[in-house]
Order: C-alpha cells, then sequence, then structure tokens
C-alpha cells in the first residue's frame, strides 16, 4: 500500500525535486505539490495525505500557522523542509514543538543538488513519519515557572570543595519525536536537578535555536554545549549539531568535550559516542534515558553504562512517537527500566543534587 505524500513549499525548485525524488520509490505517491498553505487546504478536502512536507516561510499564510491549524483538528506527520538560515532555525523550532515529527535542512542556494545529495535521507523520512504515532507528540509540561534567583545563585557555585565527586550525571539521548519528549522532560523539572547532557538527532543550524526556546520555557538553564565547560547541576547542555559531545573527569568536576569526526551509528552528534563516555568518566554516578526515535543509536552506549554500574532508562512504546531506539536498546539487554515519558519526568525530578 502506497504511502500518499503532499508537499507544501513556495519554492518550485524544491516542490519539482521532491516530486521526482518520491516517485522514484514505489512505496511513495504524491498526491500533489503546492506553492502555498491556503492551495493546500482546498486540495486536502478531498484527498488526505499521510504524511506533509512542509516549508515554514511562505507567503499568504505561515507554514506554523498551518501546522497548528492541521493539529488541532485532524492531527497527521508532517516533515518539515527548512531553510538554514537564523530565522528559518527558529521558526523551525517553533513548528516542530507544534507537532512536527522531523527536519530536513535545505540550503538557501544550490536546492536542487543538495536535495537530490539527501534522497534516500528524505524518502526514509517519509517512511518513519508514516509510521509515527502523532498523538504522543501531544503531551505537555505544565511547570513552565522562572527559575528562582537565589536558587540559580546556589546551583552556579562552582568552588565546593570535594575530595571525590558524588556529582550525577543525566545523560538522554533520542531522536524522531525527541524535541517534543525533551520538552515535556526539561520544562518540568526542578532547578535542584542534577546535570543533565543530551544528544537530539537536529542538524546543525538548528540546535542552538531549539537549546533557547527550552532555555526561555524551563525553570532549569538549557543551553547549546560549548567546549570545555563546567557541568553543572540545574543545567542541561544541548549537543551541537554536526559535532560530537562527550564528558570528561577531571578531580571532582565534568566538563563537555566537543570532538568532530566521522558519524557513529550514521549520527553526528550520535548518542552512542556521548553514553559510552559517561559510562567511562562517570559510571555508577550516571543514569541513561533512551527516548522516541528511529534505529539504535544508543543502545551499544547504554549497554555500556549499565555494565559501568549506570541506572538505565527506556520510554515505552506507547509513549514513542517511533519506538526504534529504545526497542533495539531493550533487544540489547541494556535497560533496567521501561517507563512512559510521564514516569520518566517523574523519575529524574525525584534525583537530587547532593
Amino acid at each position: 500500500m502506497s504511502i500518499n505524500i503532499m508537499i507544501v513549499d513556495d519554492s518550485a525548485v524544491v516542490r519539482q525535486t521532491l516530486t521526482q525524488i518520491f516517485a522514484s520509490d514505489k512505496e511513495l505517491n504524491v498526491l500533489g505539490s503546492y506553492s502555498n498553505p491556503l492551495f493546500a487546504i482546498k486540495a486536502m478536502e478531498t484527498h488526505w495525505p499521510d504524511v506533509l512536507v512542509l516549508d515554514v516561510e511562505m507567503p499568504g499564510m505561515d507554514g506554523i500557522t498551518f501546522l497548528r491549524s492541521l493539529m488541532r483538528t485532524q492531527p497527521l506527520p508532517v516533515i518539515i523542509c527548512s531553510s538554514l538560515t537564523t530565522k528559518g532555525a527558529s521558526t523551525t523550532i517553533e513548528a516542530m514543538a507544534a507537532g512536527a515529527v522531523e527536519v530536513i535542512a535545505k540550503p538557501v542556494s544550490g536546492l536542487k543538488d543538495h536535495l537530490q545529495t539527501i534522497a534516500r535521507d528524505m524518502i526514509s523520512a517519509v517512511k518513519t513519519a508514516a509510521a509515527a504515532k502523532v498523538s504522543a507528540i501531544a503531551v505537555r509540561a505544565s511547570n513552565t515557572s522562572l527559575m528562582n534567583n537565589a536558587q540559580q545563585l546556589m546551583l552556579q557555585q562552582t568552588d565546593r570543595a570535594m575530595t571525590c565527586t558524588t556529582d550525577h550525571v543525566i545523560a538522554i539521548g533520542t531522536s524522531t519525536g525527541g524535541t517534543q519528549a525533551l520538552e515535556y522532560l526539561l520544562c518540568s523539572f526542578p532547578v535542584t536537578v542534577p546535570a543533565i547532557v543530551v544528544v537530539q538527532h537536529m542538524p546543525e543550524a538548528f540546535t542552538r535555536a531549539f537549546a533557547e526556546r527550552l532555555d526561555k520555557m524551563a525553570s532549569i538553564r538549557v543551553k547549546e554545549a560549548e567546549h570545555n565547560e563546567r557541568i553543572l547541576p540545574g543545567h542541561a547542555y544541548i549537543a551541537r549539531g554536526g559535532v560530537h559531545l562527550q564528558i570528561r573527569r577531571q578531580g571532582a568536576f565534568y566538563y563537555t568535550v566537543l570532538k568532530d569526526g566521522p558519524a557513529v551509528s550514521r549520527h553526528k552528534p550520535s548518542v552512542n559516542v556521548l553514553f559510552s563516555s559517561v559510562a567511562q568518566q562517570a559510571g555508577a554516578n550516571a543514569s541513561g534515558y533512551i527516548l522516541t526515535g528511529m534505529g539504535d543509536d544508543g543502545a551499544r552506549g547504554l549497554l555500556e553504562m549499565k555494565k559501568a554500574g549506570a541506572k538505565t532508562f527506556a520510554q515505552d512504546e506507547a509513549s514513542c512517537v517511533v519506538f526504534g531506539m529504545p526497542k533495539e536498546a531493550i533487544k540489547l539487554n541494556a535497560v533496567d527500566h521501561i517507563q512512559s515519558l510521564q514516569q520518566i519526568g517523574q523519575t529524574i525530578s525525584a534525583l537530587k543534587v547532593p
């Protein structure tokens, strides 16, 4: 049975190229391509797609407004195809928060060549989106209060005398559907939560905007990780797109390490790379969480963490948009506990800074 796709993008080059790419796969069928959401809405009255490929910056009605309207009335899997610009990054993060399951980056120039280069990724993204459980995206955090200044100052103290570290490190890995899962989790945590390091599969241009958006919403501090910065309680460090994130221990403290290099498990940053470094550097002073996502990135690293004494968790199938990554970790016997997203939030919130 074919997967029916609709394309909405104001670029004729993008519409034509994507139509050709999808037509090359026998499992895919393009219902139509439109330059404006208003035209797409009319077409959707008679032909409802299985997957929508959507730009965010368009005349008439922007993609975010269109997406929010869809998610309120009749949700469906949406892939955002957005330009690699600062403005595009910000609006793309808003679109993902509104319910998009995946984001594909496109350059401002050389569109046709770029899309043809990533044709296999586009086809894979559509097939993954078609199987995604859009209803799992609906969960949202209620705790969006601002951080208390006194608590923030207390948590930012960097001169604590420690002969041996008892600092706990929380490592989280996620992919498809992960932006919404992370929003729910990070916005529910109290400022007393231990330090958090995160790999979310996301294009390079979007991770900073993603971290900045969450930082405005959460009580804890959320930022894109920089090289060689002290990992502090009450903070979450999001891996930068296109660079691996690791941690290292120096004395009683942990620091971030950003390293370039080949993709691992087809990803850069890779969850496996982060989890492996946490296993080596933090051991039993860590806990690992693998959330919704496609593929198997993170499974081997989570097993390393478990063998090093860390407690390990996987998001359950019912609350995942895509159960791939947790499923692979469970199959590898790398998981101590399987929990819903809400239960994971409660488990992490119960951890306290020593």
